[in-house]
């Protein structure tokens, strides 16, 4: 009963993103892993905030330097200004001539402090990506289905506004939140009727549940439109190969779907510029170890 769901909601997945139309630039690049005769490539994108303590100028140059090709950058949760100064001081060429100098695709703004309105035209103005925020607070079980239903309604205005800055907003699962469970996950696709709207998943919260990983990526499918390569484990050790969670399956589970976007290694640890560097390092190694278990073909991959 659970592969039959999962296989159906990522048939539908597939059928909606046909219907897109225009999306982010970062998204149509991949479009053509849709055809099952192209092979699936996995691409890696690092978050900002894992730099926090650097200008962005010194974040981005660190990111590229360990080798990825996209970059998430975060507004001010926990501090992080990145976003903010972006903002006030680059503004959206000085941004893109950023990223040029140093080969990085900008694959997203995580705005959870802020939220999507307020970087929407910014976004935009960059080119476009996909929005990470979070859903909206728990409830009973027995109202999940009218829950996210509303939910749904209440998301319409920033659809409109990712329609109109050429982006995609990309709702993550927490616990104590309305997208949770492997349920909501299933509610939240089956309802969504946006190719602007996805969901941005962080296994963390998965595995909190004891829940299966690679079936909560099967039931997003074509909806996936963020993927966090983190570990429910302590301090530095969330990040993949850091610690001891094999994410094998994950990453086979993403080449099942042929998920679109940047698989985005993570932690909320900040052990300073040194370590995390060297940990970073190690996450797309290791990343890229799994993506060429699942794919034998592939003698190698930048990622």
């Amino acid at each position: 009963m659970e592969m039959n769901l999962s296989r159906r909601v990522v048939l539908k997945g597939a059928g909606l993103m046909a219907a897109m139309g225009t999306v982010p630039s970062l998204w149509a690049d991949e479009h053509p892993q849709a055809e099952p005769s192209r092979p699936w490539k996995m691409r890696l994108s690092a978050s900002s905030i894992c730099f926090m303590e650097l200008p962005i100028e010194q974040a981005v140059e660190k990111i590229s330097g360990l080798g990825f090709e996209g970059i998430d950058i975060w507004s001010a949760h926990e501090g992080c200004p990145h976003l903010d100064d972006i903002a006030k001081r680059l503004g959206p060429n000085g941004l893109k001539e950023l990223l040029a100098k140093h080969k990085l695709k900008l694959f997203s703004f995580s705005v959870y402090a802020g939220g999507f309105a307020r970087y929407a035209e910014l976004l935009g103005a960059c080119g476009g990506g996909v929005a990470v925020q979070g859903s909206a607070g728990p409830c009973k079980p027995e109202e999940l289905a009218a829950r996210m239903k509303q939910y749904m309604e209440e998301l319409k205005p920033l659809a409109e506004l990712a329609e109109k800055h050429n982006s995609i907003l990309a709702v993550e699962n927490h616990s104590d939140a309305l997208l949770n469970t492997l349920d909501s996950l299933k509610a939240f696709v089956d309802l969504n009727r946006s190719p602007r709207i996805g969901i941005a998943l962080a296994p963390y919260h998965i595995q909190g549940l004891k829940a299966s990983v690679p079936e909560a990526i099967r039931v997003c499918g074509k909806q996936l439109r963020f993927f966090y390569a983190w570990q429910r484990q302590e301090g530095d050790k969330q990040l993949p190969g850091v610690g001891s969670t094999d994410m094998t399956d994950w990453i086979a589970a993403l080449k099942e779907i042929r998920y679109a976007g940047f698989v985005n290694p993570f932690t909320h640890s900040h052990p300073g510029t040194d370590i995390m560097t060297a940990n970073l390092k190690t996450a797309r190694q290791y990343l890229v170890s799994c993506y060429q278990k699942t794919n034998p073909e592939s003698a190698s991959s930048k990622g």
